[in-house]
C-alpha cells in the first residue's frame, strides 16, 4: 500500500516580499511541511535564503521547516540551520563533504538528517546510508531553480530505492523535489515519493491555498478533484 502523500511547500517560489505571510498561507492551506530551499551561487548557479531568513519566518508555524542545502560545504552550515529552526537538514550527497560527518553533525545539533540525490546520480549511492537518515529527498529537476519540467527519467531510479527501502524493513520516506504539480503528482506517488515537495504549482494561487492543497491530495491518489469537492488549479 502507497503511503498517504504529504505536501511540503517549497517557499522558493513564493512572494518573497511577504515570506512569513506565504508560510502562513500554506500552513493555514494543511501542507505537512514547509520546504526552504538553500542554494549558495557555488553548488547550484543561484543564491537563494540564509539561516537569518529560515530564523526570521520560524515564528509563523509549527510545522517541520526541511531545509534542503545545496551547498557545496553542508558541514560548515549545519550547525548554524540548526539553530535557525530547522527540524530537518537534508544536504546531497553529490556535495563535497563527506556524508558521514554531515550527519554525525546534524545529529549533534539535534535535528534530524537527510539526504538528496541528483536526477544523475544512481540510486545504489544512497544505499549505505538508507539506515542513517529520516528523509530520501530525490531531485526530479536539476538542482537550483524553481519551474522546471518534471524529469519523468528519474522514476525508475525512485521505484529502486523504494523498492530497497522495503526490502530493510526501513520506515523511511522518500521525497519528490523538482516539477510536482497536478500533472506529475500522481507518478511522483506511484513511485514511491511520499513527501511530494511543491512550489510554483501551490504558489501560483492567489488567495486561499487550500483547493489547490486538496487536488493535490487527491491527484497523487489517483483521484479527482470533484470527488474531493475542490477545483483543479
Amino acid at each position: 500500500m502507497r503511503a498517504r502523500p504529504q505536501i511540503s511547500a517549497s517557499i522558493l517560489n513564493a512572494d518573497f516580499s511577504q515570506l512569513g505571510r506565504e508560510v502562513e498561507r500554506a500552513a493555514d492551506a494543511g501542507v505537512d511541511s514547509i520546504h526552504l530551499d538553500v542554494m549558495d551561487g557555488h553548488f547550484v548557479d543561484n543564491l537563494t535564503m540564509g539561516p537569518v531568513v529560515v530564523e526570521s519566518v520560524r515564528s509563523r508555524t509549527s510545522l517541520p521547516f526541511h531545509s534542503h542545502l545545496m551547498m557545496s560545504n553542508p558541514l560548515a552550515y549545519a550547525q548554524r540551520f540548526a539553530q535557525a529552526g530547522s527540524d530537518l537538514i537534508v544536504f546531497h550527497l553529490e556535495a563535497d563533504d563527506d556524508p558521514g560527518a554531515v550527519i554525525a553533525e546534524i545529529e549533534r545539533a539535534g535535528k534530524r538528517p537527510g539526504i538528496a540525490l541528483n536526477p544523475e546520480t544512481p540510486a545504489d549511492a544512497a544505499h549505505r546510508w538508507l539506515e542513517q537518515v529520516d528523509l530520501l529527498l530525490v531531485m526530479t529537476v536539476h538542482p537550483g531553480w524553481g519551474g522546471q519540467e518534471f524529469i519523468v527519467d528519474v522514476l525508475p531510479t525512485m521505484r529502486s530505492l523504494r523498492a530497497e527501502i522495503d526490502r530493510r524493513e526501513l520506515s523511511l520516506p522518500i521525497g519528490v523535489d523538482g516539477g510536482v504539480n497536478l500533472d506529475t503528482i500522481e507518478r511522483a506517488h506511484a513511485a514511491g515519493g511520499e513527501v511530494l515537495v511543491v512550489g510554483s504549482a501551490l504558489y501560483s494561487t492567489d488567495g486561499d491555498l487550500s483547493p489547490t492543497v486538496t487536488a493535490l491530495r487527491a491527484a497523487a491518489e489517483g483521484r479527482t478533484a470533484t470527488e474531493t469537492g475542490a477545483e483543479r488549479t
